[in-house]
Protein backbone atom coordinates (compact mmCIF):
# COMPACT_ATOMS: atom_id res chain seq x y z
CA UNK A 1 0.00 0.00 0.00
CA UNK A 2 1.33 3.36 -0.78
CA UNK A 3 1.82 6.26 1.29
CA UNK A 4 -0.77 8.20 -0.61
CA UNK A 5 -3.31 5.17 0.05
CA UNK A 6 -2.63 5.32 4.05
CA UNK A 7 -3.40 8.39 4.03
CA UNK A 8 -6.21 8.54 2.12
CA UNK A 9 -7.69 6.01 5.01
CA UNK A 10 -6.79 7.90 7.57
CA UNK A 11 -9.04 10.59 6.03
CA UNK A 12 -11.49 8.47 4.57
CA UNK A 13 -12.20 5.45 6.79
CA UNK A 14 -13.60 6.27 10.28
CA UNK A 15 -15.57 3.30 11.95
CA UNK A 16 -18.86 4.68 13.67
CA UNK A 17 -18.73 4.79 17.62
CA UNK A 18 -20.48 1.63 17.95
CA UNK A 19 -17.07 -0.40 15.99
CA UNK A 20 -14.87 1.37 18.37
CA UNK A 21 -16.37 0.53 21.43
CA UNK A 22 -17.66 -2.65 20.53
CA UNK A 23 -17.16 -5.84 22.61
CA UNK A 24 -14.25 -6.40 24.94
CA UNK A 25 -10.76 -7.40 22.74
CA UNK A 26 -8.86 -10.53 24.21
CA UNK A 27 -6.36 -10.20 21.62
CA UNK A 28 -4.31 -7.05 21.23
CA UNK A 29 -4.53 -4.79 17.88
CA UNK A 30 -1.01 -6.76 16.53
CA UNK A 31 -2.60 -10.22 17.99
CA UNK A 32 -6.13 -9.27 16.27
CA UNK A 33 -3.56 -7.89 12.98
CA UNK A 34 -1.48 -11.63 12.97
CA UNK A 35 -4.80 -13.47 12.94
CA UNK A 36 -6.74 -11.79 10.54
CA UNK A 37 -3.69 -11.69 8.04
CA UNK A 38 -4.09 -15.51 7.67
CA UNK A 39 -7.11 -14.16 5.38
CA UNK A 40 -5.12 -12.07 3.16
CA UNK A 41 -2.28 -14.36 2.74
CA UNK A 42 -4.75 -17.63 1.89
CA UNK A 43 -6.46 -15.11 -0.64
CA UNK A 44 -3.02 -14.20 -2.17
CA UNK A 45 -1.09 -17.45 -2.25
CA UNK A 46 -3.86 -19.48 -3.65
CA UNK A 47 -3.93 -16.81 -6.67
CA UNK A 48 -0.49 -17.65 -7.79
CA UNK A 49 0.15 -21.10 -6.25
CA UNK A 50 -2.77 -22.56 -8.51
CA UNK A 51 -1.34 -21.05 -11.88
CA UNK A 52 1.99 -22.79 -11.17
CA UNK A 53 0.51 -25.89 -10.35
CA UNK A 54 -1.93 -26.08 -13.27
CA UNK A 55 0.18 -28.42 -16.15
CA UNK A 56 0.44 -31.16 -13.52
CA UNK A 57 -3.51 -31.22 -12.72
CA UNK A 58 -3.88 -31.88 -16.33
CA UNK A 59 -1.32 -34.75 -15.95
CA UNK A 60 -3.41 -36.39 -13.77
CA UNK A 61 -6.73 -35.13 -16.05
CA UNK A 62 -5.87 -36.21 -19.37
CA UNK A 63 -8.66 -36.12 -20.43
CA UNK A 64 -9.21 -32.62 -19.86
CA UNK A 65 -8.59 -29.98 -22.02
CA UNK A 66 -7.02 -26.56 -21.18
CA UNK A 67 -10.04 -24.76 -22.05
CA UNK A 68 -11.96 -27.15 -18.89
CA UNK A 69 -8.61 -26.70 -16.66
CA UNK A 70 -8.81 -23.14 -17.32
CA UNK A 71 -12.48 -23.03 -15.22
CA UNK A 72 -10.05 -23.89 -12.18
CA UNK A 73 -8.78 -20.46 -12.25
CA UNK A 74 -11.81 -18.79 -14.26
CA UNK A 75 -14.82 -20.23 -11.60
CA UNK A 76 -12.34 -18.77 -8.57
CA UNK A 77 -12.26 -15.75 -10.13
CA UNK A 78 -15.75 -14.93 -11.39
CA UNK A 79 -17.23 -16.27 -7.80
CA UNK A 80 -15.12 -14.18 -5.74
CA UNK A 81 -16.02 -11.34 -7.96
CA UNK A 82 -19.69 -11.47 -7.73
CA UNK A 83 -19.73 -12.32 -4.30
CA UNK A 84 -17.22 -9.51 -2.59
CA UNK A 85 -19.59 -7.35 -2.57
CA UNK A 86 -22.54 -9.32 -1.89
CA UNK A 87 -20.77 -10.33 1.50
CA UNK A 88 -18.97 -7.73 2.09
CA UNK A 89 -22.50 -5.86 2.25
CA UNK A 90 -24.11 -8.92 4.02
CA UNK A 91 -21.25 -9.09 6.51
CA UNK A 92 -21.63 -5.78 7.90
CA UNK A 93 -25.37 -7.09 8.86
CA UNK A 94 -23.77 -9.30 11.18
CA UNK A 95 -20.96 -10.12 13.63
CA UNK A 96 -17.67 -9.00 11.89
CA UNK A 97 -15.22 -11.58 13.72
CA UNK A 98 -17.75 -14.99 13.12
CA UNK A 99 -18.06 -13.36 9.64
CA UNK A 100 -14.86 -13.79 9.38
CA UNK A 101 -14.56 -17.30 11.27
CA UNK A 102 -17.03 -18.47 8.95
CA UNK A 103 -14.76 -17.09 5.38
CA UNK A 104 -11.70 -19.29 7.25
CA UNK A 105 -13.50 -22.17 7.80
CA UNK A 106 -15.43 -22.10 4.22
CA UNK A 107 -12.18 -21.62 2.54
CA UNK A 108 -10.10 -24.33 4.79
CA UNK A 109 -12.96 -26.99 3.97
CA UNK A 110 -12.87 -26.21 0.26
CA UNK A 111 -9.35 -26.71 0.12
CA UNK A 112 -9.75 -30.14 1.83
CA UNK A 113 -12.54 -30.66 -1.04
CA UNK A 114 -9.70 -29.61 -3.12
CA UNK A 115 -7.18 -31.79 -2.51
CA UNK A 116 -9.28 -34.77 -2.92
CA UNK A 117 -10.87 -33.86 -6.23
CA UNK A 118 -11.21 -36.93 -8.39
CA UNK A 119 -12.37 -34.86 -11.62
CA UNK A 120 -12.33 -31.42 -12.91
CA UNK A 121 -15.87 -31.15 -12.48
CA UNK A 122 -15.36 -31.32 -8.84
CA UNK A 123 -12.29 -29.29 -8.32
CA UNK A 124 -14.09 -26.33 -10.06
CA UNK A 125 -17.06 -26.60 -7.62
CA UNK A 126 -14.51 -27.11 -4.92
CA UNK A 127 -12.95 -23.66 -6.20
CA UNK A 128 -15.71 -21.95 -6.11
CA UNK A 129 -16.58 -22.44 -2.18
CA UNK A 130 -12.85 -21.26 -2.24
CA UNK A 131 -13.81 -18.17 -3.63
CA UNK A 132 -16.78 -17.69 -1.27
CA UNK A 133 -14.83 -18.16 1.92
CA UNK A 134 -12.40 -15.98 0.46
CA UNK A 135 -14.87 -13.19 -0.55
CA UNK A 136 -16.32 -13.14 3.06
CA UNK A 137 -12.70 -13.51 4.68
CA UNK A 138 -11.05 -10.27 2.98
CA UNK A 139 -13.97 -7.37 3.80
CA UNK A 140 -13.97 -9.01 7.32
CA UNK A 141 -10.83 -8.93 8.02
CA UNK A 142 -10.42 -5.14 7.64
CA UNK A 143 -13.42 -4.62 9.79
CA UNK A 144 -11.80 -5.81 12.45
CA UNK A 145 -8.82 -4.21 11.99
CA UNK A 146 -10.32 -1.00 11.81
CA UNK A 147 -11.76 -1.89 14.74
CA UNK A 148 -9.36 -2.93 16.85
CA UNK A 149 -6.74 -0.32 16.38
CA UNK A 150 -7.12 3.18 17.66
CA UNK A 151 -7.71 5.82 14.55
CA UNK A 152 -3.71 6.68 14.39
CA UNK A 153 -3.00 3.31 13.84
CA UNK A 154 -4.89 2.04 11.25
CA UNK A 155 -3.32 3.50 8.39
CA UNK A 156 0.07 1.54 9.44
CA UNK A 157 -2.11 -1.32 10.20
CA UNK A 158 -3.94 -1.77 6.89
CA UNK A 159 -0.64 -1.06 5.26
CA UNK A 160 1.15 -4.05 6.91
CA UNK A 161 -2.18 -6.00 5.60
CA UNK A 162 -1.44 -5.36 2.58
CA UNK A 163 2.45 -5.70 2.72
CA UNK A 164 1.70 -8.98 4.13
CA UNK A 165 -0.18 -10.09 1.29
CA UNK A 166 2.08 -9.13 -1.04
CA UNK A 167 4.86 -11.46 0.71
CA UNK A 168 1.98 -14.64 0.63
CA UNK A 169 1.59 -13.45 -3.40
CA UNK A 170 5.32 -12.95 -4.04
CA UNK A 171 5.90 -16.67 -2.00
CA UNK A 172 3.09 -18.12 -4.28
CA UNK A 173 5.16 -19.22 -7.43
CA UNK A 174 8.02 -20.69 -5.10
CA UNK A 175 5.95 -22.42 -2.64
CA UNK A 176 3.83 -23.46 -5.56
CA UNK A 177 6.88 -25.38 -6.90
CA UNK A 178 8.04 -26.89 -4.11
CA UNK A 179 3.92 -28.55 -3.58
CA UNK A 180 3.48 -29.42 -6.84
CA UNK A 181 7.01 -31.56 -6.70
CA UNK A 182 5.13 -34.03 -4.51
CA UNK A 183 1.75 -33.56 -5.63
CA UNK A 184 -0.60 -31.12 -7.22
CA UNK A 185 -2.97 -31.65 -4.20
CA UNK A 186 -0.56 -30.05 -1.94
CA UNK A 187 -1.14 -27.11 -2.96
CA UNK A 188 -4.54 -26.96 -1.42
CA UNK A 189 -3.84 -29.58 1.92
CA UNK A 190 -1.08 -26.42 2.89
CA UNK A 191 -4.18 -24.48 3.64
CA UNK A 192 -5.99 -26.66 5.74
CA UNK A 193 -3.76 -26.83 9.33
CA UNK A 194 -3.04 -22.93 8.81
CA UNK A 195 -6.91 -21.81 8.11
CA UNK A 196 -7.41 -24.62 11.43
CA UNK A 197 -5.15 -22.57 13.55
CA UNK A 198 -6.54 -19.55 12.59
CA UNK A 199 -9.84 -20.52 13.48
CA UNK A 200 -8.90 -22.13 16.84
CA UNK A 201 -6.89 -18.45 17.94
CA UNK A 202 -9.38 -16.96 16.25
CA UNK A 203 -12.15 -18.02 18.40
CA UNK A 204 -10.47 -17.66 21.17
CA UNK A 205 -8.76 -13.95 20.85
CA UNK A 206 -10.64 -12.11 18.64
CA UNK A 207 -13.15 -9.03 19.88
CA UNK A 208 -16.56 -8.88 19.10
CA UNK A 209 -17.36 -6.50 16.73
CA UNK A 210 -21.21 -5.97 16.17
CA UNK A 211 -22.83 -5.39 12.86
CA UNK A 212 -25.00 -2.62 11.68
CA UNK A 213 -28.68 -2.79 10.58
CA UNK A 214 -28.24 -2.08 6.74
CA UNK A 215 -30.01 -3.21 3.70
CA UNK A 216 -29.76 -6.50 3.01
CA UNK A 217 -27.94 -6.75 -0.73
CA UNK A 218 -29.75 -8.16 -3.13
CA UNK A 219 -29.17 -11.81 -3.93
CA UNK A 220 -30.65 -11.70 -7.46
CA UNK A 221 -28.55 -8.98 -8.45
CA UNK A 222 -25.34 -11.41 -7.51
CA UNK A 223 -26.98 -14.33 -9.49
CA UNK A 224 -27.35 -12.11 -12.57
CA UNK A 225 -23.64 -10.92 -12.18
CA UNK A 226 -22.17 -14.16 -11.95
CA UNK A 227 -24.34 -15.46 -14.93
CA UNK A 228 -23.44 -12.67 -16.83
CA UNK A 229 -19.36 -12.63 -16.27
CA UNK A 230 -20.07 -16.74 -16.44
CA UNK A 231 -21.69 -16.66 -19.86
CA UNK A 232 -19.36 -14.08 -21.39
CA UNK A 233 -16.37 -16.19 -19.87
CA UNK A 234 -17.65 -19.31 -21.13
CA UNK A 235 -17.89 -17.84 -24.74
CA UNK A 236 -15.25 -16.51 -25.28
CA UNK A 237 -13.47 -19.91 -23.71
CA UNK A 238 -15.55 -21.97 -26.24
CA UNK A 239 -15.38 -19.92 -29.66
CA UNK A 240 -12.11 -22.16 -31.18
CA UNK A 241 -13.36 -24.95 -29.94
CA UNK A 242 -17.42 -24.61 -31.45
CA UNK A 243 -16.72 -21.37 -33.70
CA UNK A 244 -18.13 -18.16 -33.25
CA UNK A 245 -21.56 -18.38 -35.03
CA UNK A 246 -22.21 -22.18 -33.46
CA UNK A 247 -25.46 -22.30 -31.60
CA UNK A 248 -23.36 -22.04 -28.18
CA UNK A 249 -21.12 -19.55 -28.43
CA UNK A 250 -23.83 -17.52 -29.51
CA UNK A 251 -26.01 -18.41 -26.73
CA UNK A 252 -23.46 -17.75 -24.55
CA UNK A 253 -23.11 -14.31 -25.79
CA UNK A 254 -26.52 -13.05 -25.01
CA UNK A 255 -27.37 -15.24 -21.69
CA UNK A 256 -24.11 -12.73 -20.78
CA UNK A 257 -25.86 -9.32 -22.40
CA UNK A 258 -29.54 -10.19 -20.86
CA UNK A 259 -27.57 -10.79 -17.55
CA UNK A 260 -25.61 -7.94 -17.46
CA UNK A 261 -28.24 -5.84 -19.09
CA UNK A 262 -30.38 -6.81 -16.13
CA UNK A 263 -27.66 -6.14 -13.87
CA UNK A 264 -27.47 -2.50 -14.45
CA UNK A 265 -30.94 -1.94 -14.86
CA UNK A 266 -31.48 -3.35 -11.25
CA UNK A 267 -28.76 -1.36 -10.34
CA UNK A 268 -29.95 2.00 -12.29
CA UNK A 269 -33.78 1.67 -10.80
CA UNK A 270 -33.41 -0.18 -7.34
CA UNK A 271 -33.68 1.33 -4.12
CA UNK A 272 -30.82 -0.40 -2.74
CA UNK A 273 -28.57 -1.19 -5.61
CA UNK A 274 -26.36 -4.00 -5.87
CA UNK A 275 -23.70 -1.05 -6.58
CA UNK A 276 -24.47 2.59 -6.31
CA UNK A 277 -24.63 4.24 -9.64
CA UNK A 278 -23.94 7.22 -7.89
CA UNK A 279 -20.25 5.91 -7.26
CA UNK A 280 -19.36 6.06 -11.27
CA UNK A 281 -20.43 10.19 -10.97
CA UNK A 282 -17.09 10.46 -9.27
CA UNK A 283 -14.76 10.79 -11.60
CA UNK A 284 -11.55 9.58 -10.23
CA UNK A 285 -13.46 6.53 -8.92
CA UNK A 286 -14.48 5.76 -12.93
CA UNK A 287 -11.07 6.47 -14.21
CA UNK A 288 -9.61 3.98 -11.72
CA UNK A 289 -12.04 1.05 -12.39
CA UNK A 290 -11.95 1.68 -16.20
CA UNK A 291 -8.30 0.98 -15.70
CA UNK A 292 -8.28 -1.30 -13.64
CA UNK A 293 -10.50 -3.19 -16.34
CA UNK A 294 -7.90 -3.94 -19.41
CA UNK A 295 -5.13 -3.82 -16.86
CA UNK A 296 -6.51 -6.85 -14.84
CA UNK A 297 -7.77 -8.79 -17.85
CA UNK A 298 -3.89 -8.76 -18.97
CA UNK A 299 -2.67 -9.63 -15.57
CA UNK A 300 -5.02 -12.64 -15.50
CA UNK A 301 -3.89 -13.44 -18.56
CA UNK A 302 0.51 -13.13 -18.24
CA UNK A 303 -0.61 -15.20 -15.06
CA UNK A 304 -1.88 -18.46 -17.08
CA UNK A 305 0.55 -17.74 -20.10
CA UNK A 306 4.06 -17.45 -18.17
CA UNK A 307 3.24 -20.93 -16.01
CA UNK A 308 2.07 -22.70 -19.29
CA UNK A 309 5.09 -21.53 -21.58
CA UNK A 310 7.36 -22.60 -19.32
CA UNK A 311 6.28 -25.85 -18.55
CA UNK A 312 4.82 -27.11 -21.60
CA UNK A 313 7.20 -25.40 -24.07
CA UNK A 314 10.16 -25.48 -22.66
CA UNK A 315 9.50 -28.34 -20.64
CA UNK A 316 10.66 -26.79 -17.42
CA UNK A 317 9.59 -28.60 -13.87
CA UNK A 318 7.37 -26.72 -11.41
CA UNK A 319 9.88 -26.03 -8.99
CA UNK A 320 12.03 -24.15 -11.89
CA UNK A 321 9.11 -22.31 -12.94
CA UNK A 322 8.60 -21.09 -9.61
CA UNK A 323 11.99 -19.77 -9.31
CA UNK A 324 12.07 -17.83 -12.54
CA UNK A 325 8.62 -16.43 -11.65
CA UNK A 326 9.02 -15.41 -8.11
CA UNK A 327 11.13 -12.28 -8.35
CA UNK A 328 7.90 -10.46 -10.56
CA UNK A 329 5.61 -10.72 -7.70
CA UNK A 330 8.23 -10.09 -5.04
CA UNK A 331 8.58 -6.29 -6.91
CA UNK A 332 5.06 -5.69 -6.23
CA UNK A 333 5.36 -5.04 -2.25
CA UNK A 334 8.91 -3.93 -2.69
CA UNK A 335 7.56 -1.04 -5.05
CA UNK A 336 4.04 -0.64 -3.38
CA UNK A 337 5.60 0.34 -0.28
CA UNK A 338 8.70 1.66 -0.89
CA UNK A 339 8.38 3.75 -3.76
CA UNK A 340 4.62 4.48 -5.05
CA UNK A 341 3.62 6.90 -2.19
CA UNK A 342 6.63 9.18 -3.15
CA UNK A 343 6.52 9.07 -6.53
CA UNK A 344 2.69 9.90 -6.21
CA UNK A 345 3.52 12.64 -3.96
CA UNK A 346 5.92 14.30 -6.45
CA UNK A 347 4.52 13.42 -10.11
CA UNK A 348 0.63 12.91 -9.25
CA UNK A 349 -1.04 9.61 -9.25
CA UNK A 350 -1.74 9.90 -13.42
CA UNK A 351 1.37 9.78 -14.38
CA UNK A 352 2.42 6.83 -11.56
CA UNK A 353 -0.77 5.05 -13.42
CA UNK A 354 0.97 5.66 -16.67
CA UNK A 355 4.16 4.70 -15.84
CA UNK A 356 2.73 1.28 -14.12
CA UNK A 357 1.13 0.57 -17.88
CA UNK A 358 4.36 0.95 -19.55
CA UNK A 359 6.25 -1.05 -17.70
CA UNK A 360 3.71 -3.87 -17.53
CA UNK A 361 3.47 -3.63 -21.29
CA UNK A 362 7.56 -3.69 -21.55
CA UNK A 363 7.75 -7.10 -19.83
CA UNK A 364 5.37 -8.56 -22.12
CA UNK A 365 7.03 -7.44 -25.01
CA UNK A 366 10.41 -8.75 -23.69
CA UNK A 367 8.37 -11.78 -23.85
CA UNK A 368 7.07 -11.66 -26.91
CA UNK A 369 9.72 -10.87 -29.17
CA UNK A 370 12.63 -12.54 -26.51
CA UNK A 371 10.87 -16.13 -26.18
CA UNK A 372 11.07 -19.18 -28.54
CA UNK A 373 11.62 -22.94 -28.47
CA UNK A 374 15.15 -22.28 -26.34
CA UNK A 375 14.93 -21.81 -22.51
CA UNK A 376 15.88 -18.40 -21.72
CA UNK A 377 15.41 -17.37 -18.08
CA UNK A 378 16.47 -14.57 -18.18
CA UNK A 379 14.52 -13.15 -20.56
CA UNK A 380 11.61 -14.29 -18.46
CA UNK A 381 13.03 -12.83 -15.39
CA UNK A 382 13.71 -9.67 -16.88
CA UNK A 383 9.97 -9.55 -17.88
CA UNK A 384 8.35 -10.83 -14.95
CA UNK A 385 10.74 -8.38 -13.03
CA UNK A 386 9.21 -5.10 -15.24
CA UNK A 387 5.54 -6.43 -14.98
CA UNK A 388 5.90 -6.77 -11.09
CA UNK A 389 7.11 -3.46 -10.84
CA UNK A 390 4.41 -2.01 -13.17
CA UNK A 391 1.72 -3.80 -11.25
CA UNK A 392 3.57 -2.66 -8.20
CA UNK A 393 2.71 0.85 -9.21
CA UNK A 394 -0.55 0.42 -11.26
CA UNK A 395 -2.87 -1.33 -8.72
CA UNK A 396 -2.11 0.27 -4.91
CA UNK A 397 -2.20 3.79 -6.88
CA UNK A 398 -5.65 2.79 -8.51
CA UNK A 399 -7.18 1.56 -5.30
CA UNK A 400 -5.81 5.24 -3.57
CA UNK A 401 -7.49 6.87 -6.30
CA UNK A 402 -10.67 5.41 -6.50
CA UNK A 403 -11.49 5.38 -2.93
CA UNK A 404 -10.30 8.13 -2.02
CA UNK A 405 -12.41 10.29 -3.79
CA UNK A 406 -15.54 8.83 -2.12
CA UNK A 407 -17.18 10.01 0.94
CA UNK A 408 -16.74 7.88 3.73
CA UNK A 409 -19.90 6.41 3.80
CA UNK A 410 -18.73 4.90 0.11
CA UNK A 411 -14.90 3.66 0.83
CA UNK A 412 -15.53 0.16 1.91
CA UNK A 413 -18.37 -0.42 -0.76
CA UNK A 414 -16.34 1.71 -3.25
CA UNK A 415 -13.32 -0.49 -2.92
CA UNK A 416 -15.13 -3.62 -3.12
CA UNK A 417 -16.62 -2.39 -6.65
CA UNK A 418 -13.50 -2.00 -8.19
CA UNK A 419 -11.91 -5.72 -6.86
CA UNK A 420 -15.23 -7.25 -8.42
CA UNK A 421 -14.54 -5.75 -11.35
CA UNK A 422 -10.56 -6.61 -11.15
CA UNK A 423 -11.23 -10.18 -10.48
CA UNK A 424 -14.14 -10.29 -13.16
CA UNK A 425 -11.60 -8.92 -15.51
CA UNK A 426 -9.01 -11.71 -14.41
CA UNK A 427 -11.06 -14.19 -15.61
CA UNK A 428 -11.87 -12.60 -18.90
CA UNK A 429 -8.65 -12.19 -19.49
CA UNK A 430 -7.59 -15.59 -18.81
CA UNK A 431 -10.82 -16.67 -21.29
CA UNK A 432 -9.86 -14.52 -23.84
CA UNK A 433 -5.63 -16.54 -24.00
CA UNK A 434 -6.81 -19.61 -24.04
CA UNK A 435 -9.23 -18.55 -26.51
CA UNK A 436 -5.67 -17.65 -28.17
CA UNK A 437 -3.84 -20.49 -27.41
CA UNK A 438 -6.61 -22.74 -29.13
CA UNK A 439 -4.81 -26.29 -30.03
CA UNK A 440 -1.85 -25.26 -31.98
CA UNK A 441 -0.82 -29.10 -33.58
CA UNK A 442 2.89 -28.03 -33.27
CA UNK A 443 5.41 -26.59 -31.45
CA UNK A 444 5.72 -23.78 -33.96
CA UNK A 445 2.25 -23.23 -33.68
CA UNK A 446 2.30 -23.12 -29.56
CA UNK A 447 4.99 -20.49 -29.79
CA UNK A 448 3.37 -18.35 -32.28
CA UNK A 449 0.11 -18.75 -30.42
CA UNK A 450 1.94 -17.40 -27.27
CA UNK A 451 3.75 -14.31 -28.97
CA UNK A 452 0.62 -13.60 -30.72
CA UNK A 453 -1.82 -13.55 -27.16
CA UNK A 454 1.35 -11.55 -25.13
CA UNK A 455 1.05 -8.61 -28.14
CA UNK A 456 -3.04 -8.77 -27.84
CA UNK A 457 -2.28 -8.47 -24.11
CA UNK A 458 0.04 -5.28 -24.92
CA UNK A 459 -2.50 -3.67 -26.50
CA UNK A 460 -5.28 -4.08 -24.15
CA UNK A 461 -2.81 -2.98 -20.96
CA UNK A 462 -2.47 -0.01 -23.01
CA UNK A 463 -6.03 1.07 -23.50
CA UNK A 464 -6.07 2.12 -19.88
CA UNK A 465 -4.34 4.95 -21.10
CA UNK A 466 -8.02 6.27 -22.25
CA UNK A 467 -9.77 6.81 -18.96
CA UNK A 468 -6.64 7.80 -17.52
CA UNK A 469 -5.86 10.63 -19.20
CA UNK A 470 -9.96 11.53 -19.12
CA UNK A 471 -10.42 11.24 -15.70
CA UNK A 472 -7.55 10.56 -13.81
CA UNK A 473 -5.01 13.18 -14.90
CA UNK A 474 -7.40 16.19 -16.38
CA UNK A 475 -9.12 15.73 -12.48
CA UNK A 476 -6.27 16.35 -10.90
CA UNK A 477 -5.09 19.17 -12.91
CA UNK A 478 -8.24 20.43 -11.82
Amino acid sequence: MSEVEAETIDLVVEPDARLRSAGVATATPRQVLAIVSVGICLANLDLFIVNVGLPNIAQEFRGASLEDLSWILNAYAIAYAALLVFFGRLAERHSRNLSFLLGVALFTAASAACALASSVEFLVVSRVAQAAGAALMTPTSIGLLLASFPPEQRAGAVRTWTAIGGLAAALGPLAGGVLVTFDWRWIFIVNVPIGVVALIVGWLKLPEVPGHDVPRPSSWAALLVTSGIGALTFAIVKANDWGWSSRGVVLGFAVATVSLAAFARHCLRSRNPFVDPALFAVRPFTGASLVMAPYSAAFGAMLLSCALWEQTVWGWSALKTGLAIAPGPLMVPITSLLFAGRLIARFGAAAVVSAGIVLFAAGLAIWATLLGADPNAPAVVAGVMLIGIGVGLTFPTLMGVGAGALPPSSFATGSGVINMIRQAALAIGVAIFVAILATPVSMSERIAAFQRGWWIMIAITLAGFVPNYLFIRRKAER
